[in-house]
């Protein structure tokens, strides 16, 4: 495919392939450039990306990982037939530089100076993971017989300690094995739960429209159920019963005075003193019909008088218009037509 692209290299006259090999080799360079400077020293110039969250050591600055470096690579060792690499490059952020290296035996990288790693690794051990089996127990298991034999029984311990478990995680992988009733059930349990909170919703926003408010509302719980049970923001009887009630009371309520009436003014009470002497005067006497006449009314009163007795009549009249052109204050025991009943009665027993 190189021939197809248009690479625009620059051959010299004096270039001979068969010479120089390259054009590299005619300007004698590498092909890396400025990254194989230190070349002959065993040193490469690689883009290094941190492992690792890290310390500085020169500026104590936190170096994140991922941050991308310039480094020097150059071998420093094996680990058997593994090659054990070293990295040295220089803290953006200070002068001070910074070497890490490969660690095969652990598959991981270590710090040599410089730095200092930020701790965030577990045991494999105590975590109960899957270790790599070292080179010297290889070793051993494949020379060692007594070793291999004692090895394979703790394999047979913990593979019967770990029996219960596994039946275990069978068993709860059963119970998910039919796929479709599960999530069959998981999507009717979802839609109901939705339906339920799309009808609180919807009633709280009514709460909120009828009560003019922008609060968000929470949810309620017995405490505040029974909080609510306890205040009252509206009367418990309507205005209908009320007046139903107000009415009956006034019904109830007794004609004559009481120990609480307030005082009238002094027409009305000499009527009252008038009444009861007409009364007394009236129990006192010997006709028995007439202690059980009581109070006389007006118009029964005007019907009875005779016509031959005209001082009566006249004493009536001018009574009645006394009554019409006097004032009498009304109060809560006491009408104006009761007074009047009252001065008649008490004019009859004076005649008498």
């Amino acid at each position: 495919m190189g021939e197809r692209k248009g690479v625009n290299k620059y051959y010299p006259p004096d270039f001979d392939p068969a010479k120089h090999g390259s054009i590299n080799g005619y300007q004698k360079s590498h092909p890396l450039r400025e990254r194989a400077r230190k070349l002959s020293q065993g040193i490469l110039i690689i883009r290094f990306e941190m492992p690792y969250n890290i310390w500085c050591d020169g500026c104590k600055n936190h170096i994140g990982m991922g941050v991308r470096y310039n480094a020097e690579k150059k071998k420093v060792g094996n680990y058997y037939t593994t090659p054990i690499y070293r990295f040295r490059m220089k803290c953006h952020l200070c002068d001070n530089h910074i070497e890490i290296q490969t660690d095969p035996a652990s598959c991981d990288y270590v710090i040599v100076s410089g730095a200092q790693r930020k701790e965030e690794r577990w045991d494999m051990k105590d975590n109960e993971q899957i270790l790599t089996t070292e080179h010297e127990e290889k070793k051993k298991l494949e020379t060692d017989a007594m070793y291999r034999l004692e090895h394979g029984s703790e394999d047979q311990q913990k593979l019967q300690r770990a029996i219960p478990t596994l039946s275990n995680i069978q068993e709860a992988q059963n119970a998910w094995k039919d796929d479709f009733t599960l999530n069959s059930m998981l999507r009717r349990k979802f839609r109901e739960e939705k339906k339920t909170l799309k009808e609180e919703e919807e009633r709280d926003q009514a709460l909120l429209r009828k009560a003019s408010l922008s609060i968000p509302l929470v949810k309620e719980c017995e405490e505040d159920r029974r909080l609510a049970t306890l205040l009252k923001y509206r009367s418990l009887d309507s205005y209908e019963n009320k007046q139903k009630l107000k009415r009956s009371e006034i019904a109830s309520r007794s004609w004559f005075l009481s120990s609480h009436t307030p005082v009238m003014n002094s027409k009305v009470s000499e009527a009252i003193k008038k009444m009861d002497l007409g009364r007394k005067a009236t129990l006192s006497g010997t006709d028995g019909t007439a202690s059980h006449m009581g109070i006389v009314r007006r118009k029964s009163r005007a019907a009875s008088v005779p016509d031959s007795d005209s001082s009566n009549v006249s004493r009536g009249e001018s009574m009645d218009s006394g009554l019409q052109n006097s004032t009498i204050p009304e109060g809560p025991g006491i009408s104006t037509a009761l007074v009047a009943d009252y001065m008649y009665s008490s004019s009859d027993s004076e005649a008498a």
